[in-house]
């Protein structure tokens, strides 16, 4: 959930926009291209996944790779997702996601220091293969990164192996995926699209591991 633009123009927090803990204020730390994902745009994020999900938030599990405000991770955990792993690397935006985990009691959420790529990694390497659902993998991953940096194309292609059956991925980035030619996206389609502003935002899906899943 980071974007690149000015220090003035960051919010200083959000809200959560649904479920469990609505409206509650989200700070959002003050760190060099760290912006949450805008409120209409979440909204219209979780109007798909829940289409796509016949509402089934019940035993569902959500990475957030980029996690910043945890917008997304919080929103998802709100919504009733049973277990959401949040991963940053910054040292402050890290302790308000711990002090929001506390503040909510949100035992369902895990959070860890690191680096998205080197844990999404390590998450494939340790999760075991074959088909079917399996232990440990996730229903949604979030990606949020930082803009200019090609991180996308760096981490997306790990993200099939961390994927349940059915399993989505949201991707923001600052150019549409959509037609885009490019080797890392040829595994994957594009199910949604749209674009607010400067904020280019998909759900997409291996297409090997198709049909929603409940």
């Amino acid at each position: 959930m980071h974007k690149p633009q000015t220090k003035k123009s960051v919010p200083r927090q959000v809200r959560i926009i649904g479920g469990l803990w609505k409206r509650t204020p989200l700070p959002v730390a003050d760190a060099a291209g760290l912006r949450p994902t805008p409120d209409r745009v979440r909204e219209t994020v979780f109007n798909w996944i829940n289409y796509l999900f016949d509402g089934a938030w019940d035993g569902r599990a959500c990475l957030d790779l980029f996690a910043g405000s945890g917008a997304l991770g919080f929103e998802a955990a709100s919504r009733g997702a049973a277990r959401v792993l949040m991963v940053e690397s910054h040292g402050p935006a890290l302790r308000q996601l711990e002090a929001v985990k506390d503040k909510l009691h949100a035992e369902q959420v895990t959070i860890t220091r690191g680096d998205a790529l080197a844990k999404a990694r390590a998450l494939g390497a340790a999760l075991p293969s074959g088909p079917g659902r399996r232990e440990g993998a996730f229903d949604v991953i979030f990606l949020d990164p930082p803009y200019q940096e090609d991180w996308l194309a760096k981490i997306l292609p790990h993200c099939a192996a961390l994927l349940q059956p059915g399993g989505l991925v949201y991707a923001e980035s600052e150019m549409p995926l959509t037609g885009l030619d490019a080797p890392w996206l040829e595994d994957w389609e594009i199910i949604r699209a749209d674009k607010a502003g400067m904020v280019y935002y998909h759900l997409l899906q291996y297409r090997n591991m198709t049909g929603i899943q409940a």
